[in-house]
């Protein structure tokens, strides 16, 4: 797709999300089940949609949490839901339609203290805290987020009771329970009026800021970023976490530079995405203007999106470090300065990430673990210890603590942003000169993305790529070595496909939480490498939804 002349310039008023408008058609509009677009639909991560387009409005809400609900019954989970909710405009009274619910089914909930909105990872944290020694009454929770899309949207997450996101066959039964209730027009839905369901003998408020920061030390070695003096430069980005870098900073004396603590539900701080869209996403050089302008003020700044399961790194010497190229740092600095961990703990990576991470992982002497895209994958190793890390090309990850046992089976923005702080104490270099050495040694790669608009049936058609489709036996000049419609790592299906060669690959799948669909490819050969491989790429793929 184009790149739009706003990008990377900051948003101007006509931009804007209008929020009285946005929240009254949350409330007052309707969605018709009979149309695809304005069903409960579960993708990589949940139910995701606007109000302005009847795709996240009350009902959606209603029929969701009743479906939930009934799940736990079905499933025997009796503990508590935890629940947290991000700064979008959407969350808020998406939470409080949630509430009326659980109450209205007599379900123990607890949601964030002093109305503090909780961040991903501290909701997985407190999961799993909660559920330590349990073997009954376990809990699970309900995340309210669209992760890092546009102001305009809302988002709907079930954690299962190992804290992390649901498995596909548990999503398919909450999102088919739900429909079915939108579709009965909410007959089976149970709910309290909100100020009851506040008072009621099941509400109750979980200090999510305090739990997760006193946990914090755990898992990253925050006196090693004191003892060095380290000033780390923080952009909140008006996210969920917003208040936990001054309790962090506090509670273990680290220098951390917080540059602006505003919450505003338009997001007007923002530079423009790619596409002109206002989009909260800390892995895009164009919607980081703001943090990219902390590069020479500080060894290294970070930022998380918006429910803060995902990270952004900025460091002197390369800007705005590319996600993968900070997975590989991040991966190979872990298993060298973690004893605690076992030597038989894998590295998890999804099959769209960086070749990068495969040569890491063989000098580490490490398995590797390739699964599809979706953090879900990466959830039971997390668990169990069988994988010490798990990280996304779309910079989103988590790793166990330091003594080796599980931390967050979500994605954790936080821990992968002070990882830098550490790495650079520790080391003495940041991240980013640290990858420098890793071109030096296993080849310099040149990875790209093209993401494009597809209707919901051309999505469908991606899925269901085979490798029946590809007729040639070479692929940009090698010799084909992989044709893959399921990940090595687990056998499960890739909803696309790849296609890999010595010194490149190229992969194509319709996105999980938006109507576009996503071309991603890699090279060890060189700038004219990658473009031939994405011309290849783009051909199959207009074989398929033309």
């Amino acid at each position: 797709m184009a790149l739009h002349p706003n990008a990377g310039k900051p948003a101007t008023t006509g931009e804007l999300v209008n929020l009285p408008r946005l929240i009254t058609q949350y409330f007052t509009d309707k969605p018709n089940p009979a149309e695809r677009t304005q069903r409960v639909s579960f993708g990589t991560s949940g139910h995701r949609g606007s109000s302005l387009t009847a795709s996240f409005n009350e009902d959606h809400i209603l029929a969701t949490t009743q479906a939930i609900c009934l799940y736990r019954h079905k499933e025997g989970i009796t503990g508590p839901v935890f629940m947290g909710m991000d700064t979008h405009a959407l969350s808020e009274p998406a939470q409080a339609t949630a509430l009326e619910v659980l109450a209205g089914n007599e379900v123990p909930t607890m949601i964030a203290a002093n109305n503090e909105y909780a961040p991903t990872p501290a909701v997985s944290h407190a999961i799993l805290t909660y559920n330590a020694g349990r073997t009954s009454g376990l809990a699970d929770g309900i995340i309210i987020t669209p992760s890092h899309n546009p102001p305009q949207d809302g988002g709907f997450k079930y954690n299962m009771t190992n804290g992390g996101p649901a498995e596909g066959s548990v999503t398919a039964w909450i999102e088919a329970k739900a429909n079915e209730i939108l579709e009965n027009g909410l007959k089976e839905v149970k709910r309290q009026p909100l100020q009851k369901a506040l008072k009621a003998s099941t509400t109750k408020t979980y200090d999510y800021l305090d739990a997760y920061t006193a946990d914090l030390d755990q898992v990253i070695d925050l006196e090693a970023i004191r003892s060095a003096g380290l000033e780390i430069g923080v952009d909140p980005l008006g996210g969920a976490g917003v208040r936990y870098w001054e309790r962090i900073a506090d509670r273990y004396n680290i220098n951390l530079n917080i540059v602006d603590t505003q919450v505003d539900q338009t997001f007007r701080f923002m530079s423009l995405d790619w596409d002109g869209k206002v989009r909260m996403d800390p892995s895009s050089a164009y919607a980081m203007q703001r943090l990219l302008a902390l590069k020479d003020r500080f060894a290294v700044a970070v930022a998380c999106d918006t429910d803060y399961d995902r990270h952004g790194i900025v460091t002197r010497s390369q800007g705005l470090i590319q996600p993968n190229h900070y997975l590989a740092v991040a991966i190979d600095f872990l298993f060298r300065h973690r004893p605690g961990w076992s030597p038989d703990t894998g590295i998890g990576k999804t099959l769209v990430s960086s070749q990068m991470i495969d040569r890491v992982a063989k000098k580490l002497g490490r398995k590797l673990v390739e699964v599809p895209v979706g953090f879900k994958w990466f959830v039971d190793g997390l668990f169990d210890g069988s994988l010490g890390f798990g990280g996304e090309e779309s910079a989103g990850a988590s790793f166990l603590d330091r003594n080796g046992k599980v931390w967050s089976t979500d994605k954790d923005g936080i821990i992968a942003a002070l990882l830098a702080g550490e790495i650079t104490a520790t080391t003495g270099k940041d991240p980013g000169e640290i990858y420098d050495e890793f071109t030096a040694a296993y080849g310099a790669p040149v990875y790209a993305r093209i993401d494009a608009p597809a209707t919901p049936d051309q999505k469908d058609k991606l899925k269901k790529l085979s490798a029946d489709q590809i007729t040639s036996s070479t692929l940009a000049g090698e010799p084909i070595d992989a044709i893959l419609t399921e990940a090595p790592g687990n056998g499960a299906a890739i909803g696309g496909l790849k296609v890999a060669t010595e010194n490149g690959w190229f992969a194509a799948r319709p996105s999980g939480t938006e109507n576009i669909y996503k071309i991603y490819a890699e090279s060890f050969k060189g700038e004219g490498h990658l473009k031939q491989l994405q011309e290849e790429a783009q051909s199959v793929v207009n074989g398929v939804i033309s």
